[in-house]
């Protein structure tokens, strides 16, 4: 039992030092963006259902490098600073399936055919999940009684702040409020995922993403959504799996819902804006997902020929490597910590008041 508990806590925090440098750099975007761009601004261009605002949103996710856990607090932030549902669930899509270095890696390991039908994807479904949050969103269509940026409600009326202390304010609302917030949720997502790695080993992922026989696409699909994936470090994964046998569909179907979601994501998303949005989320993304994939084994490429040279793909993978940030080990140990440290500072409260019902009882 003990041994068990080590190896959940140990993959938990593996799992975090691969994500906890975007947090903390989420963290502080999120904080400059609440305090620098204006309700305004915000609401004219991702204030509204419009298509236009879809694909602002959209293309603006697939230029960020961050993985699922980093655009939780950014796709929080752009909630609660006015942009509607939609557009919001169309960045938070978007920015983990696709970006420079991903598209890069997939063209050198995956080849054109799977690599162009990714790209498309990675477009599309963002719009879809987007288009689905502005229809079905409700009472979360957007956030109710949006409060004025933090500086503002500590001044008297007619005092302006300068810009560096709307950086300073700004940074203190992005790791006191929304750091303590989503660290919370993210530090138990963690746990949970550290403990289905724990139960479902790679061995035994690789062996069934490599028989698609055996368990379907939307077993797969429903799989890919509760791991963590980054889409840049499987895609070599994946092409070796594709190589080995595996159907183009599933590996882009457990690439997209892999890279798009994951527990902490979807534990986040439940607590900070609403059950509605984790199902119109959830849903649509793995059934698009697992259509994507169907169309792809049946009528895309039916025939499909594995595409895997490593000496043709070295200048691809050379040029997606200059576009990755690889943090040094001692920064993602720090910024691990203080993911979990924040964590612990919102949780202390419950644990505390556990604690004292139990020693009263």
């Amino acid at each position: 039992m003990l041994d068990t508990m080590q190896k959940v806590i140990l993959a938990a925090f593996d799992i975090l030092n691969g994500a906890s440098v975007w947090l903390v750099i989420s963290f502080i975007l999120a904080g400059l963006l609440h305090n620098l761009v204006s309700p305004e601004r915000l609401h004219r261009m991702l204030g509204n259902r419009k298509i236009s605002s879809l694909v602002k949103a959209t293309l603006s996710g697939m230029l960020l490098p961050i993985c699922s856990c980093g655009v939780i607090p950014l796709g929080v932030g752009l909630y609660y600073s006015g942009a509607y549902l939609g557009p919001t669930l169309a960045f938070m899509t978007a920015t983990p399936i696709i970006n420079p270095a991903a598209v890069l890696l997939a063209y050198g390991f995956l080849g054109p055919q799977i690599a162009t039908i990714y790209l498309i994807t990675g477009f599309v479904v963002p719009m879809l999940i987007g288009l689905a949050g502005n229809a079905l969103g409700g009472r979360e269509l957007h956030a109710p009684g949006l409060e004025e940026p933090v500086e503002l409600a500590r001044l008297e009326p007619g005092v302006k702040l300068n810009l560096g202390q709307k950086i300073i304010s700004g940074l203190q609302w992005g790791f006191s409020d929304m750091g303590v917030s989503v660290s919370k949720y993210v530090c138990i997502g963690m746990l949970l995922a550290g403990l289905i790695i724990t139960l479902l080993p790679a061995s035994f992922i690789q062996q069934y993403l490599g028989s698609p026989g055996v368990i379907s696409l939307a077993g797969i699909a429903a799989l890919g959504a509760v791991m963590y994936v980054c889409a840049v470090g499987h895609i070599p994964f994946i092409a070796a799996l594709v190589a080995s046998g595996a159907a183009p569909g599933l590996a882009i179907t457990f690439l997209m819902t892999g890279a798009a979601t994951n527990l902490p994501e979807l534990i986040s998303m439940y607590k900070m804006i609403g059950r509605r949005t984790v199902a119109i989320y959830g849903v649509v993304l793995i059934l698009s997902s697992f259509l994507v994939g169907y169309l792809t084994n049946l009528y895309l490429l039916p025939g499909f020929v594995p595409f895997f040279d490593l000496s043709g793909s070295r200048g691809t993978i050379a040029m997606a490597n200059s576009l990755i940030f690889a943090a040094p080990g001692p920064l993602r140990y720090l910024c691990s910590v203080m993911i979990i440290a924040l964590g612990l500072y919102a949780l202390w409260p419950g644990v505390k008041k556990a604690l004292l019902k139990a020693r009263v009882a």
